[in-house]
């Protein structure tokens, strides 16, 4: 039976790159994403390059009813959902006593809540057909606490506590739930974008901000979407089929437990 694969923040770097793998690895492909016209993109490539299905659809992963109409456009498309991957998630790095509530409140809304929602309309879908695949791509900061970054952090020590949760809920359905840790994306649009609020945390040029944190990691490089999507393949896969409930760390040796 063909696999289908829900990208929830699918449409740009990091998450087009998980649906361009998934495709590649033989699913078909939901990229929903908050900007309309960049999922529309990566449908379209998925279709020309890969020869896979592909739908695109615009979602607020923050707006309940725009996430339940995102399941049902998915199901009325293609009958099933075998993974998602919610890959959508915003951070704003300022010292605690500078940070706005509304930057916290994003940071809660995309990063927690919006996996919730997520992760409980797919899995009402995933209990009907017999089982499924949820993955959340999180980070190291949901492992150890992160400078500046308080709201990011604790959204994603949340993530950690939901997965454990859901996998909890979901064993006894045949759905596994689990958590990627990537380690810093140096050269995505969302590290770049914070090199200048990390150059004046750490009190550096921006262009040796990249520098530092290569040196932070004992395999002294960065982490890239390839990295990522190794790991989501093999836990999506039968091969990690004893495995639930698992916030695993993909961060060159930076963080270890």
């Amino acid at each position: 039976m063909q696999k289908v694969a829900l990208v929830a923040g699918g449409g740009q770097s990091l998450g087009e790159a998980l649906c361009c793998r998934l495709a590649e690895e033989g699913y078909d492909i939901i990229a929903a994403d908050i900007q309309a016209e960049k999922a529309e993109k990566v449908a379209a490539s998925i279709k020309d390059t890969y020869g896979r299905e592909a739908l695109a659809v615009k979602v607020n992963v923050t707006k309940e009813e725009e996430v339940k109409e995102m399941v049902a456009a998915s199901v009325r498309a293609f009958q099933r959902i075998d993974l998602l991957v919610y890959v959508a998630g915003v951070a704003k790095s300022t010292k605690i006593t500078d940070f706005h509530l509304n930057d916290w409140n994003a940071a809660m809304d995309v990063n927690l809540t919006g996996y919730f929602l997520c992760a409980r309309e797919v899995s009402k879908v995933m209990i009907k057909q017999g089982g499924g695949n949820i993955i959340q791509i999180n980070s190291k900061s949901g492992k150890v606490g992160s400078k500046h970054n308080s709201a990011y952090s604790a959204s994603k020590f949340g993530g950690v506590g939901l997965t454990q949760s859901l996998a909890l809920d979901l064993a006894e359905h045949n759905v596994r739930v689990n958590a990627i840790m990537p380690g810093n994306l140096l050269k995505s649009p969302m590290f770049q974008s914070l090199i200048p609020q990390y150059a004046k945390k750490l009190g550096i040029h921006e262009d040796e901000v990249e520098r530092v944190y290569t040196d932070k990691v004992p395999l002294k490089r960065g982490c890239t979407y390839d990295d990522i999507a190794n790991a989501v393949i093999f836990y999506a896969s039968d091969k990690a089929n004893y495995m639930t409930g698992q916030s695993i760390n993909v961060t060159g040796g930076q963080v270890m437990h």
